[in-house]
């Protein structure tokens, strides 16, 4: 159906454990994933890294995906080149559109050492000059060494960069150099005065060449992969001009629609509408702001007004192009943004990204497998909460945003979906009741909570109208007799 709700999965962590096996891990899981009720899945880059250990995002040679010896390895942390493609195949088998994550900012891991004259920079205010031009070393030449000219036979060097944040003469830790005759791309986030260099030898999305060269690599990789869409890593970092110019000229060449999902990190939302409105809107941006209300809530506990939850969030303001999320691999544990949500608010947060009518929600692999390593436990339910989504979460939607403590809405249900229709009520503090109104057409139903948190139905009035109840703390789901049927004996 064209009107499905559609849910994608980040399925990757960052704590994966480097055995190559996770791309036949997902082989495996695609049947449950779609049975789940996952129409789109986010794979983690899936080309040469520095190192095998590499998470994806230190990226050597986005060619290589687990064929050649490079890196002293064949395989990505991931698996092999065959692998990755077999995974694709069996998700698309099972009708759930693949996302690749695409990280073209910077390069690491050099073949060899270049001689470049530089100027030193401030990190504070990559606009402020601290230096004359200086002669350096730097690991900027990449080769390929491993892989020869298949595929391509560009090579990198430095005039391919703008600058780096490594001189292999002085070794001196926390300095960024910008290459003479260069200068940082316009168009990106304002933080450090320009946010272009973010980490690696920066790619120079000025230099002709370069773009060509992506240009000619991503037709390459649709072509190989078979991938849907894309998900573009630290959009902020790079020039606004360049993903408006390269989508648009991907999507002509290819005649493919090509959805894309950016990764623009910040909490304010003026400066994700405002890269959007740069980008002329193609593509959509994980809501960020939302996220960090969430995080806010969930630290905050009952005194936290859940009426504002998405006051100030993309998804208030362009909820067509808002991918919301819980966390994700950059928020977890031990990472530069870690601002994980605490376990207790969990369960309301996904409810409120998957449940209601506006925009797309990303489950995050860890909250719905767990993370025995990090000692995470899956969030309760979670599985349950994305079934109702994909069957039963449809039709106008009303809010009850009356009580600070206390949230309601309903969904009325519609004809192709049957037993389709629910009313959900959340609470971060104590017991809550809502009365609300799901329509006269429910008139006589027996309404029930398939959270299992109250265990006897209500009946909805002659008027449409009736009292929904939640447990302090808790979410409260309910839905008509047949959806409770199945809910219960598909757990």
């Amino acid at each position: 159906m064209s009107n499905l709700n559609r849910t994608m999965m980040q399925f990757f962590e960052w704590y994966l454990p480097n055995d190559g096996l996770w791309w036949k891990r997902c082989s495996a899981k695609a049947d449950n994933l779609a049975e789940l009720g996952i129409t789109d899945v986010w794979l983690p880059p899936a080309y040469k890294g520095t190192s095998q250990d590499d998470v994806g995002y230190g990226v050597y040679d986005t060619y290589d995906l687990g064929e050649f010896d490079q890196k002293g390895t064949v395989r990505t942390k991931y698996g092999t080149r065959k692998e990755y493609l077999d995974a694709i195949k069996s998700f698309h088998k099972n009708d759930i559109k693949v996302f690749a994550d695409i990280v073209l900012n910077h390069r690491m891991g050099a073949d060899e050492c270049e001689e470049v004259m530089a100027h030193k920079v401030s990190p504070a205010d990559r606009n402020q000059i601290v230096s004359e031009p200086q002669l350096i070393r730097v690991w900027s030449k990449f080769t390929f060494p491993g892989r020869g000219k298949k595929y391509s036979d560009f090579i990198w060097d430095h005039t391919c960069f703008t600058g780096t944040d490594w001189d292999e003469n002085t070794k001196e830790k926390g300095q960024l150099y910008c290459f003479e005759g260069k200068s940082w791309s316009q168009q990106t986030d304002i933080e450090n005065g320009n946010f272009d260099y973010l980490m690696g030898c920066d790619v120079d999305m000025d230099n002709p060449e370069v773009l060509e060269e992506i240009h000619r690599w991503l037709l390459w990789y649709i072509d190989t992969t078979g991938i849907d869409g894309v998900r573009l890593d630290a959009v902020k970092h790079i020039k606004s001009g360049f993903y408006k110019d390269m989508l648009s000229r991907i999507r002509s060449d290819k005649k493919i629609e090509l959805p894309a999902v950016g990764e623009y990190w910040s909490g304010e939302t003026g400066r994700l509408t405002g890269y959007l409105d740069a980008v002329d809107n193609c593509m959509s941006l994980f809501d960020v702001s939302l996220h960090y209300r969430f995080f806010d809530a969930s630290k905050s506990g009952a005194s936290y007004d859940l009426r504002r939850i998405f006051d100030g969030t993309l998804l208030s303001v362009r909820p067509d192009q808002a991918i919301t999320f819980v966390d994700n691999h950059d928020t977890q544990y031990g990472q530069s943004l870690q601002s994980y949500i605490e376990d207790g608010f969990k369960q309301l947060a996904y409810a409120l990204i998957l449940l209601r009518s506006e925009g797309t929600p990303c489950i995050f692999y860890s909250d719905y497998y767990g993370n025995p390593p990090k000692d995470r436990p899956m969030v309760p339910n979670l599985g349950k909460l994305i079934k109702i989504r994909s069957r039963y979460a449809y039709g106008d939607q009303i809010d009850y945003f009356d009580d600070p403590g206390v949230l309601g809405w309903v969904r009325r249900g519609e004809a192709d979906f049957p037993d389709s229709g629910l009313a959900v009520v959340l609470s971060n503090n104590a017991n809550g009741k809502k009365r609300m109104e799901v329509g006269k057409a429910f008139a006589g139903e027996l309404f029930y909570d398939a959270m299992g948190e109250c265990t006897e139905p209500v009946t909805i009035g002659d008027d449409g109208w009736c009292d929904f109840y939640c447990n302090g703390n808790s979410v409260s789901v309910w839905v008509r007799a047949g959806a409770f049927e199945y809910l219960s004996v598909n757990e």
